[in-house]
């Protein structure tokens, strides 16, 4: 089983009068992601996002920033299928907690065995203290936690809180206890086979701090990022040459155990040529900053046998 995750950035086919239309991978916080040009190549960066996930040769897909289920059916029918790739029967997207509707999404070529939102849950729902100032009743993800069960393998998909404008380092630590707390619930046993993935929002280094996600590290699970050469961890390339690792595969101790040389890749040829860290190749339409797939590289790994 080889399975992949990829923040593919504000993935939205919207309904104009003069038809249907994608956004672009673009945030529009940053003044030339804004303007008619911009917008002009939001077609190109969909493009790119289709052709990175078909290059990968996944048969699991874990999406981070997809609008809707129709956004997903579209995207998958009319440009993923168009890059000659085998088709994804099996899909999800569950309506999340981000305002913008930025939602979790599952695409694969397995039958999906399980499928369970977790948008609805509370910190009371798990016995967790909530933040101090937060309001009663308020669901513990500001997304959701999607868990997909296929075959042998259990899947958690997140999409933890940012930690810009403001840290928000309690509630990514608060979401990363939440989800430990759902992975004992439903893998509770020393030989479950669970792998988290997603956008964890976590820097690619800790300078000695404290890890917001650090109730999942330790004997917890094993981080497979880890197993890739120090360099090349970076998975994000923001304004002003950051790079930094969001995103995350944690695997279950026996999973880890089971497949002791699966190492994740970093597919990075749709970032744009301001993410100066990518020495190798990029796909042909790639520009200086757009178009790109993302501002996010593509994290694959495979499960040989699973």
């Amino acid at each position: 089983m080889r399975i992949a995750t990829f923040n593919v950035q504000n993935l939205r086919l919207r309904q104009r009068p003069s038809g249907r239309r994608y956004d672009g991978a673009r945030d529009q916080d940053m003044p030339e992601d804004a303007t008619p040009e911009a917008a002009a190549l939001d077609l190109a960066d969909r493009r790119l996002t289709a052709a990175v996930m078909a290059r990968s040769g996944a048969d699991v897909f874990c999406l981070q920033e997809v609008f809707d289920r129709a956004t997903l059916d579209h995207f998958h029918d009319h440009l993923f299928l168009h890059t000659g790739a085998a088709p994804l029967p099996h899909r999800v997207c569950l309506p999340g907690n981000d305002g913008a509707g930025r939602d979790l999404a599952v695409l694969s070529r397995l039958p999906l065995d399980a499928v369970h939102s977790h948008a609805a849950l509370t910190a009371a729902d798990l016995g967790l203290p909530d933040l101090p100032d937060a309001r009663p009743g308020r669901p513990v993800f500001c997304r959701d936690c999607l868990m997909v069960r296929i075959g042998a393998l259990t899947l958690f998909v997140c999409h933890f809180k940012a930690p810009w404008p403001d840290p928000a380092f309690d509630q990514r630590r608060l979401e990363a206890l939440a989800l430990r707390a759902l992975i004992a619930r439903y893998c509770p046993g020393p030989q479950d086979l669970w792998l988290v993935v997603g956008d964890l929002n976590e820097p690619l280094e800790s300078h000695g701090q404290p890890r917001a996600i650090a109730p999942l590290m330790g004997n917890f699970s094993v981080d497979l990022v880890a197993r890739m050469p120090e360099a090349e961890r970076w998975t994000w390339a923001g304004p002003g040459g950051i790079h930094a690792r969001p995103d995350a595969m944690l695997a279950s101790p026996a999973l880890a155990a089971r497949f002791p040389g699966a190492c994740p890749e970093a597919l990075r040829e749709g970032l744009g040529h301001d993410a100066s860290r990518h020495r190798g190749a990029r796909l042909p339409d790639v520009g200086a900053h757009r178009p790109h797939a993302s501002d996010h590289a593509l994290l694959v790994i495979d499960f040989a046998g699973l």
